[in-house]
């Protein structure tokens, strides 16, 4: 029956081979949920076989996403909730609430995890569409703030950029705490960690004929409000502390800034990124 708790013990053949019964977790040892285990102090970075999704809403849409799921794991009061929810032939795991703060590591009230499986590195080709017309990326060669680099895929998404880029200097974009200030973002989002993004962009110029902007703080840039773009546009941003080195902006056909007042002398990256997308992606 819908929502009645397996054990190892008396788990059927069929159940086994279907996890439409949850799967009762009794002991912090249980090697089913390894992949849960202390998060707080461990993140599953690059070359990992998985990544995680917490919270309800990024886990939900992780099920609904191209990304395979491998198992969701539960606190008991969100059992009647999630049961219907996890596809047939993906595990769902449910434990009482000490036992799943055991093993995440904190006091994990939301109830709800997931565990997807990492897909290969997508390439430059099968996102640029020759046919499409208008296009937007964002290049991002060294942002390697969680936070930072969580909100700017949010962000991309909300103003459907058609892709963003990353350079090897850039955080995982699919860490657990990027995947959850993205809210899931990362799994509609295409994302391109290149393995080598000052060729990806030349690409980009001389290929699919890109014109690249460069977002700095330099009085003589030109003014966003005045900036205008091609059909076929990108935005490099920096991090937080460094912004964009010189190799990154002479690439760039043109350099932009955001005019500030009350001495204000920088934006945060991904308030920055929000500003100059809502600027170019609503013009024609």
């Amino acid at each position: 029956m819908p929502g009645q708790i397996s054990t190892a013990e008396d788990t059927s053949q069929s159940q086994m081979e279907t996890f439409r019964s949850p799967i009762l977790i009794e002991s912090l040892d249980d090697p089913r949920v390894e992949p849960y285990r202390n998060l707080k102090m461990k993140n599953l970075q690059r070359g990992g076989e998985f990544f995680i999704a917490e919270g309800k809403k990024v886990v939900e849409r992780m099920l609904q996403s191209r990304f395979q799921a491998a198992s969701v794991f539960i606190s008991q009061k969100r059992l009647e909730e999630w049961t219907a929810k996890v596809p047939p032939g993906v595990p769902l795991y449910v434990a009482s609430q000490d036992v799943m703060n055991g093993l995440v590591g904190f006091d994990f009230h939301v109830g709800v995890v997931g565990c997807g499986v990492r897909q290969s590195p997508i390439p430059l080709e099968t996102v640029i569409s020759h046919e499409k017309g208008r296009l937007t990326v964002v290049a991002c060669p060294n942002c390697d703030n969680p936070e930072n680099l969580g909100a700017i895929i949010r962000i991309g998404a909300a103003f459907g950029i058609d892709a963003l880029l990353l350079g090897k200097s850039c955080c995982d974009p699919f860490s657990r705490r990027v995947i959850r200030v993205s809210m899931g973002s990362a799994f509609t989002l295409p994302i391109i960690e290149s393995t080598d993004l000052f060729s990806d962009l030349q690409r980009l110029k001389n290929e699919w004929k890109f014109e690249l902007s460069a977002a700095v703080l330099d009085e003589n840039a030109i003014h966003l409000d005045r900036a205008s773009r091609t059909s076929r546009f990108g935005i490099l941003l920096g991090n937080e502390d460094t912004g964009l080195d010189e190799s990154w902006i002479d690439i760039c056909d043109q350099k932009l800034t955001i005019p500030m007042s009350l001495g204000t002398d920088s934006l945060n990256v991904a308030v920055t990124a929000g500003i100059i997308l809502h600027h170019f992606t609503r013009q024609s």
